[in-house]
């Protein structure tokens, strides 16, 4: 039933039954009524839900808030209306505990001689569920990128005892400034290269505390970036032990910050980092850091909604669509508009599973595997949601078999690609090519690999089990010279409206290019939820099933 395949890519022989050691799965045409369910899937669907998630009346959908209350209602109701069953026992809902955490900005780190303020040039804060945590005199370890990944044989913690110590890293992984290496996947971030991993890994490690050391064009992003970010109200999910498994302290620091830090040491920070990229390296700093960040903690509810359609010969498996219903909420502060109604994200990504969900409920027969779409909260306070899913799954992840990600859909128009977002980590993009082929479109590489998109929607959590997930969505390339003169001025208003208040529905919206790609997807799940052999992460992937 999981038999790994060797990894294929996208190619024309994703096409061929000899690609495979087990005949193609039935193509879609042979159901009697796809092409008609199919077909039925346009933008007139989508538009109503799209608009009611992203009207004001639902205060931009903030977990916790009244406006999540409207959005589960919502959303119970149209799956209850469309004959899905309830994907909980009885219930469609799944609690998640949530805690909030704010560490008080009035803070300093000490490191040698050097003090350095809070936002200018570190930021740290702690998942520990304490009113005070403080490090006193940590001492300094450079650890490379902090890395520990076996099927690259690179460990930067190999031979080294970190108990209590501040481990300092490089931010990404090694193939970013280092292609020609041959290393990790070359520009192509890994899971290796994100903040987060760095973190688990160092907790892991005994660290008490963690830094990552900013740099823009590695990270993807400015300084202003991480401080506006990490300062604030910080979401996470209720742990039983209350944290104490994570390092104490979690933080960043400038460049200018790390190069006076390496300089104190006697060490040339380029040189380090050089020596860094090279292979497994470790160096004492010789220096010590201190800091002590003063919390203010407290819990609260979200809810997750799952909703199945059962297979009709094999119910206990599982293809799981995902996409996020929250957003941000509204700001009072603000002078006039107030609401940050999140249409583009997500309420296109929820809207399209709505209609998606009646689509799969007019096959005949259904699929042989159950359908489930789980559409998750707090993905914008760091998939946690997902993650508390992935962590007490309703379905056991044995039996899910893979997750289709819907998340920011494609409102510039029709396009004749499709962007796979972390291309060639698992064989479901030879189901995402047959799917293509219909529509005569080609799959390829997203735009900016290098940024780790992957890591960074609700489908990452179950990745992160184990359990393959696939993300792609329409691409750059518009369909015809029309769509390229609406996506030319479109985009700069999407683009700037990212989380921001003027994110709203625009009956302007070509909503085409949504509509083809939930076809896409529905077809992907369909052929999924029918072929014998279940997916299989390639073997260059970062993931496998537990």
């Amino acid at each position: 039933m999981k038999t790994i395949l060797s990894p294929l890519l996208v190619s024309g022989c994703v096409l061929l039954s000899a690609c495979s050691a087990e005949a193609p799965a039935p193509q879609p045409t042979e159901q009697s009524n796809f092409d008609a369910v199919y077909t039925g899937i346009n933008a007139d669907k989508i538009a109503p839900p799209l608009k009611t998630l992203a009207s004001d009346e639902f205060e931009g959908r903030l977990p916790t808030t009244e406006g999540e209350k409207k959005t589960l209602e919502y959303l119970t109701t149209e799956f209850k209306r469309i004959g899905l069953e309830p994907g909980n026992g009885d219930s469609f809902l799944q609690e998640v505990a949530l805690m909030e955490i704010t560490a008080d900005p009035a803070m300093t780190m000490t490191i040698g001689d050097n003090t350095f303020d809070y936002k200018v040039d570190m930021v740290a804060s702690s998942k520990r569920e304490q009113p005070q945590v403080s490090l006193t005199d940590s001492e300094l370890v450079f650890v490379g990128y902090g890395i520990n990944a076996p099927e690259y044989d690179w460990n930067d913690y190999e031979g080294l005892d970190v108990t209590g110590k501040t481990v300092v890293m490089l931010v990404n992984d090694p193939g970013f400034e280092n292609a020609q290496s041959g290393k990790f996947q070359g520009t192509t971030m890994t899971y290796y290269g994100r903040w987060s991993y760095k973190y688990e890994e160092a907790s892991r490690q005994g660290a008490a505390g963690a830094i990552i050391i900013h740099e823009t064009a590695p990270a993807s992003y400015g300084w202003s970036v991480v401080a506006n970010s990490w300062s604030g109200p910080q979401y996470g999910l209720v742990s039983a032990d209350k944290g104490a498994s994570r390092v104490a302290v979690e933080g960043w620091l400038t460049l200018d910050a790390a190069q006076k830090v390496f300089a104190d040491a006697g060490l040339n920070f380029a040189e380090e980092k050089a020596r860094a990229l090279q292979g497994p390296y470790s160096v004492a700093l010789d220096q010590s850091m201190s800091v002590t960040v003063n919390n203010t903690y407290k819990s609260s509810k979200s809810y997750n909604v799952i909703a199945t359609l059962p297979g009709s010969e094999r119910p206990d498996e599982h293809v799981i669509y995902t996409s996020h219903w929250d957003h941000l909420g509204k700001d009072d502060s603000l002078e006039g508009d107030q609401i940050y109604n999140g249409a583009h994200d997500n309420a296109t990504g929820t809207a399209a599973a709505l209609v998606m969900a009646e689509a799969f409920t007019q096959l005949e027969p259904a699929p042989k595997r159950s359908i489930t779409f789980l559409i998750v909260t707090a993905e914008e306070q760091g998939l946690l949601g997902s993650k508390y899913y992935a962590e007490n799954p309703v379905i056991p992840l044995d039996n899910t078999v893979a997750n289709i990600n819907m998340d920011a859909m494609n409102v510039l128009g029709k396009t004749k690609d499709v962007a796979v977002i972390g291309m060639g980590k698992s064989d479901l993009e030879q189901e995402l090519t047959i799917a293509a082929g219909r529509q005569g479109r080609v799959v390829t590489q997203e735009d900016r690999p290098e940024a780790g998109y992957y890591y960074r929607s609700d489908h990452f959590s179950f990745a992160k089990a184990g359990v393959p997930a696939l993300y792609a969505k329409g691409g750059s390339e518009p369909v015809d010279e029309a769509t390229a003169q609406y996506r030319k001025r479109t985009k700069v208003i999407v683009d700037g409206c990212y989380h921001q208040v003027c994110d709203k529905f625009r009956d302007n919206w070509d909503l085409s290019g949504i509509a083809q790609d939930t076809q896409l997807l529905m077809e992907v799940g369909y052929l999924v939820a029918n072929k014998a052999m279940w997916p299989s992460w390639s073997e260059t992937s970062e993931f496998q099933r537990k």
